[in-house]
C-alpha cells in the first residue's frame, strides 16, 4: 500500500511538472531517486536520458534547457551526487537557463544521524536557484496531492519566468522505493480543477519610452550592441530596429546575427579587432548605445564602454537584470525585446544621416580585405584553423564554442555570412568545465550535426561527457586545438614571469588524445594541411559518434604572430580609412 501511497503521489508530481512544459530529464542512476527515475520513464511524454556521471549529466541538461528555452528534469539520488551539479547550476543561474533539480533525500528521521549517504541539501545550491523547497513526505489525501502538484507547477513557472533559471525541489523519501506501475500514477478527474501559471511581458511606461525617443532624435552617432539573443523573434527585432536607425550592430558571435542573414550592411563582425587601436576607437567613438542581451566577449569593446562614460548606454534587458559590469548604463530598461523595438519605431523620426554606419562599414570591410591576405596555410597558428573551420560548417549545423581562446578566435577570425548555423557557448559563468556534455545536450535538443571546437584544457575536464556520444550514438565533431597548456594565459602580463608562468599558467599536461577517441569507439586524425583538415571534417560531420580532429599548435609563438598580424591589418585600415 505504501508504494501505492508514493507512487500516486511522485505520477501526480511528474505530470504537473508536463503541463508545465517539460518534455525531457536526465536521470543519474540511484537507490534512493528510484520512484522519481522510473515515474519519469513511464511517463510518455518525458523522453528521459541516463548518463552515469553527475558533473556531465548536469551540463548535458544545460545544453538541453539551453537550446530548447524549455525546463528540463534532471534527477539524481542523495548524498554527494547533488553536490556534483554544482557547476552546472551556477552557469545556468548566469545564464539563465531553465532547470528543475529534483534530488532524492532520506526522510527527515535519517537526516542529521549518521544515516549513509546523508548529507544536509537544504538549500545545497545558495542563492544559485531561484527558488527551493523540501517536499513533505508522500501521502495519497486530495489535499496532499493536490499540494505536490502546485510545488510542481510553481517549480516549472519560476524556472521560467524571467530571468530563467534553475530551482531545487528535495524529495525526501522512505522505502520502499519500488513504485507500484500496476497502477495508473497520472491519472487525474476530468472535474479537477488545473494550475495555470503563465509569465507576462514586460513593457516600460509612455513615460520612459517618451523620454528615451528624446535622446535617440538628437543622437547623430548611434550603434546597436547585441550580446547573446536567444530566439529569432529578438534577433529579427534587432535588425529592424538597426534599419528604422541606420544604426550599425556590433554582434557578439552568440548574437546569431552574423550568420544566416541577409542584412550584412548593418552588421559589424570585425569590432574586437578594431577597437584595439586608440586611433580607431576615437574615430569611431558613439553618442548613444543600445545594447540587447549580456556583454559581448569583446574586451576592447568592454574596455571602450568603460573609459567613456559620457556616451549615453541603454540597456534593454526583459528580465529586468542588472547587466552593467562596466557600471556606466545611462539607462536599464526592464522590456520585451520586440515590444521595445515596435515602439521605438512608432514614436522616432525617420532617420536619413547614415554617415556614421558608413565609417563602421568602411573600417570593417577594410579590416576583412587586409586579413585575406594573409596566407592560411599554417595550422599551427590557431586563427587560420577558425579561417577554414567558418566557410565547413554545414547549413543548419551547431557551432559549440569552448572558452578561454576559442570564443575570442571565433570572435576575431568568424565573418558574418549567410549560410544559416548556430553559434552556443557557456558564458554564463565562462568557466571551462562541462563544454563537452553541453554541446551533447545542445544536440539532443536540436538534433543538428554539432562541431565542437575547444582547446585541451577544456577538453580534459570533461572527458567523462564523451560517453554521450558513444551511447546515444551523437555525431559529434571535435575540433580539438591542442597547445598543451593554458593558452590563454601567454596573453597576459605573467607570460613574461619565468620561472613561475609556465609551471602555475602553461600546465603542460603531454596527454595523447588518440587513446580518447579509441576508448570511446570514436575516429581520429590530426590534420597537418588545410586540404587534409577539408576533407576529415567533412568524411565524418553528420556520422553517428566521436569524430576527434586534434590540430597542434603552438602557444609559445601564437602571442606574437597574433600581435604583429594585428599590428599590421590595422595600420592598413587607418591608412586607408582614416588618412586617406
Amino acid at each position: 500500500m505504501n508504494n501505492q501511497i508514493m507512487t500516486t503521489y511522485i505520477g501526480r508530481m511528474m505530470d504537473e511538472f508536463v503541463q508545465h512544459g517539460v518534455k525531457e530529464a536526465v536521470v543519474c542512476p540511484g537507490s534512493r531517486s528510484t520512484p522519481l527515475a522510473m515515474l519519469a520513464l513511464a511517463h510518455q511524454e518525458i523522453n528521459v536520458h541516463v548518463l552515469v556521471d553527475e558533473r556531465s549529466a548536469a551540463f548535458f541538461a544545460l545544453g538541453l534547457a539551453k537550446a530548447n528555452q524549455k525546463p528540463v528534469l534532471l534527477i539524481c539520488t542523495s548524498g554527494t551526487a547533488a553536490a556534483n551539479f554544482y557547476p552546472a547550476i551556477v552557469e545556468a543561474h548566469y545564464a539563465r537557463v531553465p532547470l528543475i533539480v529534483l534530488t532524492a533525500d532520506r526522510p527527515h528521521e535519517l537526516r542529521e544521524v549518521g544515516a549513509p549517504q546523508a548529507i544536509d541539501q537544504q538549500f545545497l545550491f545558495g542563492k544559485f536557484v531561484k527558488w527551493f523547497t523540501d517536499l513533505a513526505l508522500p501521502e495519497n489525501s486530495e489535499t496532499m496531492l493536490r499540494y505536490v502538484q502546485a510545488a510542481a507547477a510553481r517549480a516549472g513557472h519560476i524556472a521560467m519566468q524571467e530571468p530563467k533559471g534553475p530551482v531545487q525541489v528535495n524529495v525526501p523519501l522512505r522505502e520502499p522505493l519500488l513504485p507500484d506501475l500496476s497502477i495508473d500514477p497520472f491519472h487525474r478527474e476530468e472535474t479537477e480543477t488545473k494550475k495555470v501559471l503563465r509569465a507576462g511581458q514586460a513593457i516600460p511606461s509612455h513615460h520612459v519610452m517618451s523620454e528615451l525617443t528624446d535622446i535617440i532624435d538628437q543622437s547623430k552617432r548611434g550603434l546597436i550592441v547585441a550580446g547573446e539573443l536567444h530566439t529569432k523573434e529578438e534577433q529579427e527585432a534587432v535588425l529592424r530596429l538597426a534599419k528604422a536607425l541606420h544604426y550599425p550592430i556590433l554582434a557578439d558571435p552568440l548574437s546569431q546575427l552574423r550568420n544566416g542573414y541577409e542584412s550584412k550592411g548593418y552588421v559589424i563582425d570585425a569590432y574586437d579587432s578594431l577597437l584595439k587601436d586608440e586611433e580607431i576607437q576615437h574615430h569611431l567613438l558613439p553618442d548613444l548605445i543600445i545594447r540587447f542581451g549580456p556583454m559581448p566577449v569583446s574586451k576592447p569593446l568592454f574596455k571602450w564602454l568603460e573609459k567613456h562614460p559620457q556616451v549615453k548606454q541603454v540597456v534593454v534587458d526583459a528580465a529586468g537584470g542588472f547587466r552593467d559590469p562596466g557600471l556606466s548604463a545611462s539607462f536599464i530598461i526592464e522590456s520585451h525585446v520586440p515590444s521595445f523595438v515596435d515602439d521605438i519605431q512608432k514614436r522616432v523620426d525617420q532617420l536619413e544621416d547614415t554617415h556614421y554606419l558608413s565609417c563602421w562599414q568602411r573600417v570593417n570591410a577594410s579590416f576583412r580585405t587586409h586579413l585575406t591576405h594573409y596566407p592560411a596555410d599554417n595550422l599551427a597558428f590557431e586563427g587560420n584553423v577558425y579561417r577554414h573551420l567558418q566557410n565547413l560548417l554545414p547549413k543548419d549545423s551547431v557551432l559549440f564554442i569552448g572558452n578561454s581562446m576559442p570564443i575570442r578566435d571565433v570572435d576575431t577570425f568568424f565573418e558574418t555570412q549567410e549560410t544559416p548555423f548556430r553559434m552556443m557557448a557557456n558564458r554564463g559563468a565562462n568557466g571551462i568545465d562541462g563544454v563537452v556534455s553541453t554541446a551533447l545536450g545542445t544536440y539532443e535538443a536540436l538534433k543538428q550535426p554539432i562541431t565542437l571546437v575547444i582547446g585541451d584544457l577544456s577538453f580534459y575536464h570533461d572527458m567523462n561527457g564523451l560517453l554521450a556520444a558513444k551511447l546515444m550514438q551523437i555525431p559529434l565533431t571535435v575540433i580539438l586545438l591542442n597547445n598543451d597548456g593554458g593558452g590563454i594565459f601567454s596573453f597576459l602580463p605573467q607570460a613574461s614571469d619565468e620561472p613561475y608562468y609556465e609551471k602555475l599558467f602553461g600546465t603542460p599536461t603531454g596527454l595523447n588524445f588518440e587513446y580518447v577517441s579509441k576508448l570511446y569507439e570514436g575516429t581520429y586524425s590530426k590534420p597537418a594541411t588545410k586540404q587534409e583538415l577539408h576533407d576529415v571534417y567533412r568524411a565524418h560531420i553528420k556520422e553517428p559518434g566521436l569524430h576527434l580532429i586534434e590540430i597542434e599548435t603552438d602557444r609559445h609563438s601564437r602571442v606574437s604572430q597574433h600581435r604583429q598580424m594585428m599590428g599590421e591589418i590595422l595600420g592598413e585600415v587607418k591608412k586607408e580609412c582614416l588618412h586617406s
